[in-house]
């Protein structure tokens, strides 16, 4: 999958937090990012749509998000809770 080179770590993800199939987690991130399944895994696209979308690239791209900012849009694009964007918001009173 390509870690967060492609889309690997979003699938994931959805393995980890969904207890999905990888088949399973593979369909409904593409379907999250509205891109057919071969483009999992091509970079060039991943590249774009992760820069689009602000959910993190490999290499920093000026004014995108980066670190809690890329995962808070992570955790709101696939309907999942990460505990390191739950206990950022609980400490700066966001929901």
């Amino acid at each position: 999958m390509g870690g967060i080179r492609t889309s690997g770590d979003l699938v994931a993800w959805m393995q980890l937090t969904k207890k999905m199939k990888l088949a399973e987690a593979k369909q409904y991130v593409a379907g999250k990012l509205g891109i057919a399944l071969r483009d999992l895994v091509n970079e060039e696209v991943m590249r774009q749509l992760r820069e689009d979308l602000g959910i993190g690239t490999t290499t920093s791209v000026a004014g995108s998000p980066k670190g809690i900012r890329a995962k808070l849009k992570i955790a709101e694009l696939l309907d999942i809770q990460i505990n390191s964007v739950e206990l950022f918001n609980s400490q700066v009173g966001s929901s």
